[in-house]
């Protein structure tokens, strides 16, 4: 769809939101395309990582609240509504390779919620962070709540769904929502992803499942799952070539196998 563009560079995808004439909001058919493409990246053996942003000025302004009267008008409605909010999140999240969010201008409630599902968050000085669903009467998602307060802390993590402020990034890195500032948000993060992109795929895949399960509480992590991620990197051919590359004192050449 036009309003979300993909650009691969070698083994790294750059997404970015692509209606910058509203700030980037995000409808609920970009909440489904985002979780179709994400989804789609994970059966993806020769890529390696993703940057996310948005086009223009801005990473997102959060969703496209001119819609809600016909999509998210009542109970029912604002239950399907977060279905594909949480299923676009949790294909990101569960996406087994780094995603770096690079963020400019208005970072605020929807768009915030994109970057908590990313792995890393770096933004240059221009950013706006904040969540007004207390200004709209909303109450953010469980799955959203536990990942801004495995982000920020519990105190901090009340006082952005209290209070609906907006905080610069000198602020939202002080919570640590933020955890980079650069001058050029979209190159520190593709640099950082092509720099992980040479270590093993089964490695970071394992980390990620096992650190994104135990952040979200107790009962999140799948213990048999996260053995057999640890078994299928024993087992690889990548854990041999690592220990190969090791002893002859080359670099690596992983295949995610």
């Amino acid at each position: 769809m036009e309003e979300i563009d993909i650009k691969r560079r070698g083994a790294i995808a750059h997404i970015a939101l692509n209606r910058p004439s509203v700030r980037n909001a995000v409808t609920q058919a970009m909440w489904r395309e985002l979780a179709e493409i994400f989804s789609r990246f994970a059966a993806d053996r020769e890529l390696r990582g993703v940057v996310l942003t948005g086009n223009g000025e801005d990473f997102s302004v959060g969703a496209d609240i001119s819609e809600f009267g016909n999509i998210r008008n009542d109970r029912q409605q604002s239950a399907e509504y977060e279905v594909a909010v949480d299923a676009c999140s949790g294909a990101i999240a569960g996406l087994g390779k780094p995603v770096v969010a690079a963020i400019s201008g208005y970072c605020l409630g929807g768009g915030c919620h994109l970057a908590l599902a990313c792995d890393f968050r770096f933004a240059d000085r221009t950013a706006i962070f904040g969540i007004p669903a207390a200004k709209l009467s909303i109450v953010y998602g469980v799955r959203s709540v536990q990942r801004l307060s495995a982000l920020v802390g519990i105190v901090n993590a009340k006082r952005i769904l209290y209070s609906g402020d907006r905080y610069s990034t000198e602020h939202a890195k002080s919570m640590a929502l933020v955890d980079e500032i650069h001058d050029d948000a979209r190159l520190a993060a593709a640099q950082l992803v092509e720099r992980l992109a040479a270590n093993a795929p089964l490695s970071i895949a394992g980390a990620k499942f096992m650190l994104n399960g135990l952040a979200m509480g107790t009962g999140a992590l799948d213990l048999t799952a996260t053995q057999q991620l640890i078994d299928v990197a024993s087992d690889s051919e990548d854990f041999r070539e690592g220990r190969r590359a090791f002893a002859e004192k080359r670099p690596p050449r992983f295949r995610g196998e």
